[in-house]
């Protein structure tokens, strides 16, 4: 199943779950229109009565009944304004709790999914889906009740231009009929497009923006910052074109609506003519209204398109098959190529020059890139055969360049383990040397840490990635260059504590590191030479490590 198959499987579930909300906003859709189309009709016909009345004489005036007419009116307006209320409330709220449960699933299927898709997707680009183009998706849910409202304001309607005779009602449901054929047309072949490419265009203007505010220092320091206001006012002008071109699209079927009331309206003089002045303007309001009732029919129209696209590049979040349950598999790697295996607690150093492919190397083994067949071994399995979850439930990785969530020291702790109290996270910046720094700011653990840890120098946010990684129960520790940038001191007793910590837990460690403080702790050096053109990861004989 396509990801975009199974997104509109998702979406009519949530239909299905929201199949109450929904109904009761489709109903109260319809009493607004019907009481919107008897509300003007009676109107026009009370008004129009009451002057003929009046200029009738007060004998005619006072024999007039004022009073149904009007008890009539204000209940119209009551059903009117109170369905009105009733169809925001409910069917925003089944569109919000729909949204409340896809949300999570996508960024789930971008989770499980290709580490090549996850490696390609920016940040802006990311967000602009998971907010913009979900939001987009919400107007599906809005607007399921449009066909209700435009079927019940053309029977209403219908019924009142009856009143003056068939041959009205039949002008009345041509005339709206044919606007809505109309504006269908308009939509497909204008608001589509535009919608689709206003879609594209925001989500190339968030990333592009995401991209340069990452790098406003650098701009800075370069003196290029009119450089970066330039790409950014291309990318503005393109969504703007875009969305003037919805703009004129939106026109263009208002005015197929225009035309179809005046059709709507030409057809009742031409019909009515023997009926009585008082029918005659009841027809013409409620061939008004009744055009205007689709309203709401030709919003999902103009809608239409940005809908579409948001759902295929939602779908493109999907398109892996879901995940199967990952079976446990043994910490044992196993590297054929270097005649290598390993299993805790031993420990191996990763060497080689700067873009050789070690990261790539660990990496793949974790699938956080995609794994090749045949270059490395989990638990005597493939590791390219083997399950994403099975392989990363393997390790706890501390990145060469750790990324932290904007939020507090003990939510970025917890990615690792949810479950950790007070003493097991105070313990995790014990080992890190980060305790008595965290244990001064005012909030301590609920200290904020701003944009990417912001508020924490580089050798601070890179030792609270190594707290996060020490919570993590995983048989192996992965380590990629955990002392860089640290003062001698500093790195000499996160060594210690790390070295402590291997014989307490009993983890084996996989080291990348230049410097040969942390390579010392190793037992087995593997050294990587170099990527060839297939992308295998080349690597030289394993050697015993040298004692320090």
């Amino acid at each position: 199943m396509s990801g975009v198959a199974r997104l509109k499987s998702l979406i009519r579930a949530q239909e299905r779950r929201q199949g109450a909300r929904l109904l009761a906003a489709s109903v109260c859709a319809a009493l607004v229109s019907a009481a919107a189309v008897l509300l003007l009709g009676v109107s026009g016909w009370f008004i129009t009565a009451s002057a003929l009345a009046g200029l009738a004489g007060s004998l005619v005036a006072h024999s007039f009944n004022f009073m149904v007419p009007s008890a009539l009116i204000r209940f119209l307006a009551i059903v009117r304004t109170g369905s009105r209320y009733g169809e925001r409330i409910t069917g925003h709220d089944a569109a919000l709790k729909a949204l409340a449960v896809l949300r999570p699933q996508l960024f789930e299927g971008v989770a499980r999914g290709p580490a090549s898709r996850a490696l390609t997707l920016a940040g802006g680009e990311a967000s602009s889906r998971m907010v913009q183009d979900v939001d987009a998706v919400q107007n599906r849910f809005v607007r399921l009740s449009a066909p209700w409202g435009a079927a019940a304001g053309l029977m209403a309607g219908l019924g009142l231009a009856l009143l003056t005779g068939w041959t009205t009602a039949v002008a009345i449901a041509a005339a709206a009929l044919l606007g809505v054929i109309a504006a269908a047309l308009v939509g497909r072949w204008l608001a589509d497009p535009a919608g689709r490419a206003v879609q594209a265009a925001s989500g190339d203007l968030k990333t592009q923006f995401a991209a340069l505010a990452a790098a406003a220092p650098e701009l800075q320091a370069y003196g290029v910052k009119p450089w970066a206001e330039d790409r950014l006012a291309e990318n503005g002008a393109v969504l703007e074109g875009a969305t003037e071109h919805l703009a004129s699209a939106g026109g263009w079927i208002m005015l197929t609506q225009s035309v179809a009331m005046a059709l709507a309206v030409v057809g009742v003089m031409a019909t009515a003519g023997a009926a009585s002045p008082p029918l005659i303007a009841l027809a013409i309001l409620a061939a008004v209204t009744t055009v205007e009732s689709a309203g709401a029919l030709l919003t999902a129209f103009r809608h239409n398109g940005a809908v579409e696209a948001a759902v295929d590049r939602l779908g493109e979040l999907l398109e892996a098959a879901p995940a199967a349950s990952a079976t446990p598999v043994s910490p044992a790697i196993g590297l054929p190529s270097a005649n290598l295996a390993l299993t805790p607690p031993q420990r191996l150093a990763v060497t080689g020059p700067s873009g050789a492919g070690k990261t790539t190397l660990i990496e793949r083994w974790m699938h956080l890139r995609t794994p090749l067949p045949g270059e490395a071994t989990l638990g005597g399995v493939d590791a390219a055969a083997t399950a994403p979850d099975a392989a990363r439930a393997l390790f706890a990785y501390a990145p060469q360049q750790a990324v932290l969530l904007a939020g507090t020291v003990r939510e970025n702790l917890k990615l690792a383990l949810p479950g950790a109290d007070d003493d097991a996270l105070w313990a995790a910046l014990e080992d890190a040397d980060l305790a008595d720094r965290i244990r001064a700011a005012p909030a301590g653990l609920n200290a904020p840490l701003g944009e990417n840890g912001a508020r924490l120098s580089g050798g601070e946010r890179r030792r609270l990635g190594l707290a996060r990684a020490y919570l993590r129960p995983a048989p192996w520790l992965v380590l990629d260059e955990p002392t860089e940038g640290l003062d001698a001191a500093t790195e000499a007793r996160v060594l210690e504590r790390l070295a402590q910590r291997l014989e307490r837990t009993g983890q084996g460690l996989i080291l990348i590191s230049h410097r040969p403080a942390p390579l010392a702790l190793c037992h087995q050096h593997l050294t990587v030479t170099g990527l060839a053109p297939s992308g295998v990861v080349q690597m030289a004989p394993r050697r015993a490590a040298t004692t320090a």
